[in-house]
């Protein structure tokens, strides 16, 4: 048998004094895997952060196209109801204003006949220049050619010093306000007497037969 040395078990190498155990253990280089771990993970979060940017200008660009389309949408509202809100004031100022149009032909009946005097003078001029104000225009002279959308024939009749469908009397002026018409002016209209353009042209026909008489009696016209 041998005998163990006491104190003894095994050998450990040799330690400078001063050096602690970790300074003893022999240190490895960093292996080219993990330096390149580093670069790698550098490229996949600058790639997350481009795909989510991109994202990020998709979702702004969908939500400038639909607050332009709701301003676009909004505006055509507003002009539409602006719109609506005219014309039917416009009917309104109508149909109040058709209703006062027989007020307003018994005035100016009154004025013909020289009856429009004292209070009653005031209180018709004033009604008048009211329904200037809301825009009632008259209109319908003698003189003027006929015009079916504009005027009522109510009689008929020929005249030899017309050219055309002439209103030779007005029976009651029309009225409009702006573009629309709310009563034709009822007219007495006069159309051209049947013959009298045959007529003139017969004339005309008659003294060019007589010149070419003349100037076969009188041997013709002179040659030059």
């Amino acid at each position: 048998m041998t005998e163990e040395t006491p104190g003894f078990d095994e050998q450990q190498p040799d330690v400078p004094s001063g050096a602690t155990s970790d300074d003893a253990e022999p240190k490895t280089a960093p292996s080219a895997k993990e330096e390149g771990a580093a670069p790698a993970g550098d490229a996949a979060q600058s790639a997350g952060l481009t795909a989510q940017l991109d994202q990020a200008r998709t979702a702004l660009g969908e939500r400038t196209a639909d607050l332009q389309r709701l301003q676009a949408e909004y505006q055509n509202y507003r002009r539409r109801v602006e719109r609506d809100r005219i014309a039917v004031k416009e009917i309104a100022i109508a149909n109040l204003l058709t209703e006062l149009l027989p007020v307003l032909d018994d005035i100016g009946r009154a004025r013909e006949h020289g009856e429009l005097v004292g209070g009653f003078k005031s209180v018709g001029e004033s009604l008048e220049s009211v329904a200037a104000k809301l825009g009632l225009q008259q209109f319908g002279k003698e003189g003027e050619p006929f015009d079916p959308t504009i005027h009522e024939a109510l009689m008929h009749s020929y005249a030899p010093d017309v050219t055309e469908t002439t209103c030779v009397a007005i029976l009651q002026p029309g009225y409009r306000i702006g573009e629309r018409t709310i009563r034709p002016a009822r007219v007495a209209v006069a159309e051209p007497q049947p013959g009298a353009q045959p007529a003139k042209a017969d004339e005309s026909g008659s003294d060019k037969a007589a010149e070419k008489a003349e100037d076969k009696d009188s041997g013709g016209p002179e040659e030059g």
